[in-house]
């Protein structure tokens, strides 16, 4: 007892007391006004650990000293019948007293006013997220057994020389089956990604999230082809139709029609139109057009050529096969992204064929399309772009192409919740593909949604371990949500673009305040990617509060037409920047003014 005493008469309990509820409010207040100034969790439990270690020192000092009127003195040395003690503890007990009405007060407004507002916005959050989630999920679950996946076909031919033809026919039966609205088919890539393992299907069809699949061989000797085809219950495992043609190249349209005819009958789908019909052309115009587009893919430099020479062969033989002029369209693309030819002719003979292939088909909706996407990221002209996206879209069930020009036309109209929707549209039909969960990662940050858009970008590395721009993604999302440490290791992982890994080190040296490696790394960025790419010199200056020199790197982007400027006003880089008169001037040069994108219709409607 004579301990406690003592505690109390040098005040140890009081300080103590007065302390904890000091460091409480101090806790409420940190964890309500760090985040707005884009302080993560770490700075929060930093503050904690500092108060709580701070604990010992003050009770320590409390009782190690005594407050008098010449100021501190060790206890010992105080004069017991001169101690103003009792004075001091009465003071304490004021102080105590307004630290905790503070506290209590601080406490009812949480409460009763902050927290409401907070779980209000918290629910609304989470209601829209559902609501999209429930979108990809309501999609599968509409459908129910109505869905299905074309594996490629295996190359049966003697010389295993016709894997073209093979991957080409399951790509054409998919494409058909595809343009049936009652239908859920899975995309190519996802479908394809299982070309050549040893598969079972009762797992790919889980993976797939469908009730059926279809698929088959191809051996063709000469003009003679033998096609195998089987229609498989995936949940049972169980054959519902196979059947064998023996047929001559001539035939090849007639049986894929007659193919998908039958497996819309089997999975006893009830059509609001006819089944799709495949394209007829010469035979030989149908191989080379097939040869071309396998070799299309490839995209290195001799196969891109020899591309272009197929789909010119094909197009000799039947001038009319708009087919052939898609594909040579989106070849010449492909040369001018793969630095093979210069954008001003690349992009003049794609649109020349893409007018050509219209002008026999008005409603080709890859061709459409394709001007929409030239439009997008050539012309710099959103209206003329969501016109064509518009129209590809009224064909009839999009394809991947369509819907990713229409998601990038919905982010440059700062519409980035449908951007979302439509991003989730295209994995639940492509959900094994890298790329729709990379792309779903990038609307994400575009939405602000840090922790998702990372989730997204580490699905992308699970499915492609090497996956570029995935682990720049996972960065950025760290970034933004206050982990500069754990930004920087995964921008360190990013081998795949050296831009990217460079950029993304700047940005998390300036955020960890280590400014001589930052500024070595800026310098790096500027001299290697500054003419290439000044926008992302511009970003890094935005992060760091630089305003002029952010302007200036965007003003030299403008100056060069750099491609997706009408995008660069929700790079979460530029928050900083947004208040400052220059920013409203830029986005008016770019064309992303809120006047001018209210001014651009384009609607959008999926499957619900």
């Amino acid at each position: 007892m004579s301990f406690l005493a003592e505690l109390k008469r040098r005040n140890v309990l009081r300080v103590a007391a007065a302390y904890v509820v000091a460091a409480w409010l101090i806790i409420q207040v940190v964890e309500t006004i760090f985040p707005a100034f884009g302080f993560g969790d770490g700075a929060i439990r930093v503050v904690v650990i500092v108060l709580a270690i701070g604990l010992l020192p003050v009770v320590v000092f409390a009782w190690a000293f005594e407050l008098t009127p010449e100021g501190l003195k060790r206890d010992k040395d105080v004069d017991r019948s001169r101690s103003i003690a009792h004075t001091t503890a009465k003071r304490l007990d004021r102080i105590f007293m307004v630290v905790l009405a503070l506290a209590l007060g601080y406490f009812a407004l949480d409460k009763f006013v902050l927290s409401p507002e907070r779980q209000a916005d918290e629910l609304a959050t989470a209601t829209q997220e559902a609501r999209q989630a429930g979108r990809a999920e309501a999609l599968v679950e509409s459908y129910g057994d109505k869905s299905i996946a074309v594996l490629p076909f295996a190359d049966m031919s003697i010389d295993r020389d016709q894997e073209y033809m093979s991957d080409g026919i399951a790509e054409e039966l998919l494409n058909l089956l595809a343009a049936i609205p009652e239908l859920r088919v899975i995309s190519r890539s996802s479908a394809f990604s299982y070309k050549g393992k040893d598969i079972n299907l009762i797992d790919v069809a889980r993976e797939l999230n469908v009730g059926y699949i279809l698929e088959g061989s191809v051996r063709k000797a000469g003009q003679r082809l033998r096609i195998t085809a089987q229609l498989i219950d995936a949940r049972s495992d169980t054959h519902v139709w196979s059947d064998t043609f023996d047929l001559t190249l001539d035939d090849i349209f007639a049986i894929q029609d007659e193919i998908a005819a039958t497996v819309v009958d089997q999975l006893k789908v009830t059509l609001l139109g006819t089944t799709p019909k495949i394209e007829e052309t010469d035979a030989q115009a149908y191989a080379l057009y097939l040869q071309g587009r396998h070799l299309s893919r490839q995209l290195s430099k001799e196969s891109l050529a020899e591309a272009t020479l197929l789909f010119e062969q094909a197009l000799a033989i039947d001038p009319a096969y708009t087919a052939a002029m898609d594909g040579l369209a989106s070849n010449y693309n492909n040369q001018v992204s793969n630095g093979l030819l210069p954008p001003a002719e690349g992009f003049a003979l794609s649109r020349e064929m893409t007018q050509r292939a219209l002008a026999l088909d008005p409603n080709n909706a890859n061709a459409h399309a394709q001007l929409g996407w030239l439009a997008m990221y050539y012309d710099n002209d959103p209206a003329a772009a969501a016109r064509h996206i518009e129209r590809a879209l009224d064909q009839g069930p999009p394809n991947r192409g369509i819907i990713g020009s229409a998601a990038a036309l919905l982010v440059g109209l700062g519409r980035v919740e449908e951007a979302l929707a439509l991003g989730k549209y295209m994995v639940a039909r492509d959900p094994i593909n890298p790329t729709s969960h990379f792309n779903l990662g990038l609307y994400y940050l575009y939405a602000g949604q840090w922790e998702a858009a990372a989730n997204a970008a580490r699905t992308a590395l699970r499915l492609s371990p090497d996956y570029i721009g995935a682990h720049y993604v996972i960065g950025e999302a760290l970034l933004f949500a206050g982990e500069p440490q754990a930004a920087l290791e995964q921008f360190a992982l990013e081998r795949g673009d050296d831009e990217y890994r460079v950029k993304g080190t700047a940005l998390a040296l300036q955020a960890l305040g280590r400014q001589a490696q930052f500024e070595q790394t800026m310098e790096e960025l500027i001299q290697r990617w500054g003419d290439k790419w000044p926008s992302e010199v511009a970003h890094v200056y935005a992060m760091s509060g630089d305003a002029d020199a952010a302007f200036a790197w965007l003003d030299k982007a403008v100056a060069q037409n750099e491609d997706g400027l009408d995008h660069q006003f929700l790079a979460p880089f530029f928050v900083n920047l947004h208040d400052d008169p220059r920013w409203a001037v830029f986005l008016q040069r770019v064309g992303s003014s809120p006047e001018q994108l209210a001014a651009i219709e384009f609607k959008v409607t999926l499957p619900e």
